[in-house]
């Protein structure tokens, strides 16, 4: 088990570790409105209790949850309890207001709640300056608490952040130490000869993977599995999880040295950790996860609008994301 701690990170409190979501309604304080979903509110009823309103999100995008939301919530600090959706909905509102904030229980290793990575509602300017949460409390009985195949998905995203933030051009060393770390965290949990997942292990990977993309952002492997996830309806997970072996070799073509290294934390090639993720994940195979093959031409041609390619040099063209998706169908 890791040591519970607290970090603080410029404007935002971090708080980390095992029985610290006893701690969130206090750091919190009087008047937040709770934005979560009946599953997770059940695994924090006091966090519930002492809210001053409780927003349940539906399934859906991201950008038509907050802009329903909108017209519903009101109060200066919008926390979110739940996985990436529900996150990434609450930081959409808070942004849309001026003077709003955000919070975090993270109940998934998404690390939404460690990055200023959000659509934005629907009808607000895209322009408008996003929010990344100021207050966020991790305990990883909450956030590593999916069934074993969800939690694999769920790491399958996190190791993507690791290796992606390591390679992007806004890659920098502190960042960068994180990513190796957490990619070392989740190679530790996902052991061969391990038979259950380090669950403490992979909260923390998830928290310093996020806060590196956070900082270095994305690009060819995020694009990807975002655009599977917007058109073709693929979980945001399993996505990440089915294209990361790919990807990663991608990355490696255009970065050698930064996936050399992340080799060494690993203590295996990337791909390797990937492929036993995503098998763990019922995700080794985009048709695994409910991809049609005819769907991935326009999911190419979507995928190579994304400015975001630019940030992993060469941006990826049409053809190479189509023979990636190829290749991890």
């Amino acid at each position: 088990m890791t040591d519970a701690f607290t970090w603080r990170d410029g404007e935002r409190l971090i708080r980390f570790g095992r029985g610290t979501v006893a701690e969130a309604p206090d750091l919190l304080g009087d008047g937040y409105v709770l934005v979560t979903t009946e599953r997770a509110a059940a695994t924090a009823p006091d966090l519930v209790a002492r809210a001053s309103a409780v927003h349940h999100v539906p399934a859906g995008q991201v950008d038509a949850i907050a802009g329903d939301l909108l017209e519903d919530v009101d109060g200066e600090l919008i926390a979110a309890l739940g996985g990436g959706r529900v996150v990434d909905a609450a930081k959409a509102v808070a942004a849309a207001r001026p003077g709003r904030r955000a919070a975090a229980i993270p109940t998934t290793l998404s690390a939404a709640e460690m990055t200023a990575v959000h659509r934005h509602a629907r009808g607000v300017p895209t322009d408008t300056p996003r929010v990344r949460p100021a207050i966020v409390v991790n305990d990883p009985a909450l956030s590593g608490s999916q069934p074993p195949q969800g939690l694999a998905a769920s790491a399958g995203n996190s190791l993507g952040h690791a290796v992606e933030a390591a390679a992007t051009t806004l890659a920098s060393p502190i960042p960068t130490i994180a990513a190796q770390e957490a990619a070392r965290l989740t190679a530790a949990a996902y052991a061969p000869a391990a038979t259950e997942p380090d669950r403490d292990a992979l909260a923390l990977a998830a928290l310093l993977s996020g806060y590196a993309i956070g900082a270095a952002w994305y690009g060819l492997h995020h694009v990807a599995s975002q655009t599977l996830a917007r058109e073709a309806g693929a979980g945001h997970g399993p996505a990440n999880a089915a294209l990361l072996p790919h990807t990663a070799a991608a990355l490696r073509r255009r970065r050698p040295d930064v996936l050399e290294a992340l080799d060494r934390a690993c203590g295996e090639p990337v791909e390797t950790l990937a492929r036993r993720v995503a098998a763990a994940a019922g995700a080794d195979g985009l048709r695994r996860i409910g991809i049609a093959e005819d769907a991935l031409e326009h999911c190419a041609q979507a995928a190579a609008q994304r400015p975001e390619l630019q940030l992993t040099p060469p941006a990826a063209d049409t053809d190479e994301l189509l023979a990636i998706y190829r290749h991890a169908w």
